[in-house]
């Protein structure tokens, strides 16, 4: 396996920015995710690290050394991509095989690879099919197995689960992790679903028109996101979000909205007053008078209750804004009820010119 390194990786197609200075490093033995909406240049960055096309400006390492001149073949890297890309006239095993015997590598080694691969995937009984008798999830098993038996340095794989259906994808995931622990190879996996990242990365980055946003682990981005994009694009319901000004008043720092205002109470924050944008996820507000007696609203209207089975989740307003709230499953309310809403202070996120306080 091998370690990763990208510096200020640059791309432009005509007038377009695909990626602007991107700097990374994946350890060997990572799973690192790419995480943005569509056209932010994970893809894109991507083919860049697997030789399939050049960057304008920038490097790649692999291993701390330079690898911009060499060939797709000679890096050494497997890549899995979204289509599947199996060759429908070759068996599962044929398929598996087709990789080494390109290479020439002797074929006692070969039969011995590609069944520990089977085994790792546990795809040892359909390796005489052909990819139109075969699942997606098992396409999908098979594609990753072509990667895998190559024991390559570096892993790339390119939303590999996104045409799987949403229960699949899910079990999917859990053997894509299991497998990763196993063989600990290094991974960059590129997905727009914020679920997956959260699962699958030891460490996320959080991309947006070619630029990186955030680099940290899953659980510190979700925590402590670094600007007002991460703070929505992580999170679902996405994260209530709220301009107004920071006020001091006795010496204590209040938030003052257009439809409430917040007692920050001891909350340090780098400026006493100004415009700022003020962030709680939905979990992090309760209903009623909570620790402390400070109550953001006195009367909030129901609009509408999601139940996804494990919670509900409060559709209602502050003023003319939208609020949602995370409450437990058991929860009994209904549309048109009139509750008072409790925010601890120091639960909320405080972003000014779009980035963290």
């Amino acid at each position: 396996m091998a370690s990763l390194s990208l510096k200020a990786i640059t791309k432009q197609f005509g007038d377009i920015m695909a990626l602007s200075g991107v700097d990374l490093d994946v350890k060997d033995g990572e799973f690192c995710v790419l995480l943005g909406p569509s056209g932010c240049g994970k893809s894109t960055l991507l083919n860049i690290i697997a030789g399939l096309i050049s960057q304008d400006e920038g490097s790649v390492l692999l291993d701390s050394q330079p690898v911009d001149r060499l060939s797709p073949r000679e890096r050494d890297v497997a890549m899995v991509f979204q289509s599947y890309a199996l060759y429908p006239h070759m068996t599962v095993s044929q398929n598996l095989s087709f990789g080494l015997r390109m290479r020439g590598v002797p074929k006692p080694e070969i039969h011995n690879r590609v069944l520990e691969t089977a085994r790792l995937l546990r795809i040892e009984d359909l390796m005489d099919r052909k990819p139109r008798e075969l699942s997606g999830g098992q396409r999908q098993r098979v594609a990753m197995g072509r990667a895998l038996v190559r024991q390559a340095k570096l892993f790339l794989l390119d939303e590999p689960l996104s045409n799987l259906d949403a229960r699949l994808r899910s079990s999917v995931r859990l053997e894509l992790k299991r497998l990763h622990r196993q063989f600990k190879g290094t991974i960059l996996y590129v997905t727009h679903d914020q679920v997956e990242a959260m699962t699958l990365g030891d460490k996320v980055v959080v991309m947006r028109d070619g630029r990186v946003r955030q680099i940290d682990r899953p659980e510190t981005i979700y925590a402590r996101p670094a600007d007002t994009f991460v703070a929505t694009f992580i999170g679902s319901p996405e994260m209530n979000l709220y301009k107004g000004r920071l006020v001091s008043k006795d010496g204590r720092s209040h938030f003052q909205g257009a439809s409430f205002s917040l007692d920050l109470g001891n909350v340090q924050l780098n400026i006493e007053e100004g415009e700022v944008e003020l962030g709680v996820r939905p979990e992090d507000i309760e209903i009623g008078q909570g620790r402390g007696g400070t109550m953001v609203v006195q009367e909030t209207k129901v609009e509408m209750l999601s139940n996804v089975g494990s919670v509900k989740y409060i559709h209602a307003r502050l003023g003319q804004e939208g609020l949602a709230v995370c409450v437990p499953k058991d929860t009994n309310l209904q549309p048109g009820q009139v509750i008072s809403l409790y925010i601890d202070p120091q639960r909320v996120h405080i972003f000014h010119e779009g980035l963290r306080l």
